[in-house]
């Protein structure tokens, strides 16, 4: 089900979020790199960055709820500048910047720009915890961040969550979920790469497909635990050995929440890339908005190419179809140029 909520506590959330991030939240940016310092990003450092006239200039915009100065500084900064200019706000002013960003903007606008305020880990960690706060859970959006990011970033993802939240990611996913989707959600939380023969790999899938109802247990155990070079092989032999793509495979022989966290696995595997352009595609704001914030540094360049090959629309066009004003123009900024 996906989640609905008001902007209100949203925003409240956002905001007391922050509050709580210092600036040891900016070192923790890099060492995440898999996730912000990929060469395929589409927001870069910005090079001639003085943290002090950037304050200087926020300060006066928030005053005069300036957005279009809020969005040119913001999305052209590194979220590691962010955080030096939200920290430099706090000693320079005495205040805190997203509760600035909150008084002086409203909407889907002020949405993003404190969700750039978040540093990466704290923002993984948010998105997820949005996924299952309220009722209903969002179980694709757990499965793209599950599917998506690597063992170590999930490690530092939980970490950054139980600071955050007081309580386990883990015991929290256990809660929202249930039978062998619990199984498969927290073997990719916990996932590894384990060193094993494609041929056999091969063979233990099939094998699991013979009885009269199929295996889910070595369909969780090697898919979340090899790389994907590995899998992509093993998929393609299962593929020539039953005469049917995996997708097929998938859907007759799986059902439920179990059946969709498999299929995302398996097309997160093939190409992650192709795989988050089809989520943009659904053009629900929250699932775009988050989706180019997430990957804004990392390889949201693929992200578009994706795009482009899957819809015949550039992103940057699809953006400005849907969207308007003030929003339209930090989302471009994000997305960057035209393919």
């Amino acid at each position: 089900m996906q989640l609905k909520q008001s902007h209100g506590p949203r925003v409240l959330q956002i905001s007391c979020m922050l509050e709580c991030c210092n600036v040891n939240s900016c070192f923790q940016f890099f060492n995440f790199n898999e996730m912000c310092w990929g060469t395929l990003g589409t927001v870069r450092p910005f090079s001639n960055f003085h943290p002090d006239r950037d304050v200087m200039e926020i300060q006066t915009a928030l005053e005069k709820k300036d957005a279009v100065t809020l969005v040119r500084i913001l999305t052209n900064r590194n979220n590691a500048q962010r955080q030096v200019i939200a920290k430099t706000f706090q000693n320079i002013t005495q205040k805190d910047l997203s509760s600035g960003v909150k008084k002086a903007l409203a909407g889907d606008l002020e949405l993003l720009l404190l969700e750039l305020l978040m540093p990466p880990l704290e923002y993984e960690a948010y998105r997820l915890q949005q996924a299952m706060v309220g009722i209903g859970t969002d179980e694709e959006t757990l499965l793209e961040i599950l599917c998506t990011r690597s063992g170590q970033q999930l490690q530092e993802i939980s970490a950054a969550y139980k600071q955050l939240y007081k309580t386990d990611l883990e015991k929290e996913l256990k809660g929202e979920t249930s039978g062998d989707f619990t199984k498969l959600v927290l073997a990719l939380l916990n996932k590894q790469d384990v060193a094993a023969g494609v041929q056999r790999d091969i063979e233990s899938l099939s094998a699991s497909l013979s009885g009269k109802k199929a295996d889910p247990g070595p369909w969780i155990n090697i898919l979340t635990s090899r790389d994907s070079d590995h899998l992509n092989k093993v998929l393609m032999g299962l593929e020539l050995e039953k005469g049917q793509m995996v997708d097929q495979v998938l859907e007759k022989e799986f059902t439920g929440d179990f059946r969709l966290g498999l299929q995302v696995l398996v097309q997160c595997i093939q190409s992650p890339d192709v795989y988050l352009a089809k989520r943009l595609t659904t053009t629900k704001t929250p699932i775009m908005q988050r989706i180019m914030v997430s990957h804004s540094e990392e390889d949201l360049l693929c992200i578009r190419a994706a795009y482009l090959k899957l819809t015949g629309t550039s992103l940057y066009t699809a953006l400005q179809k849907q969207f308007k004003g003030d929003h339209l123009q930090a989302l471009l900024a994000i997305c960057r140029s035209e393919d």
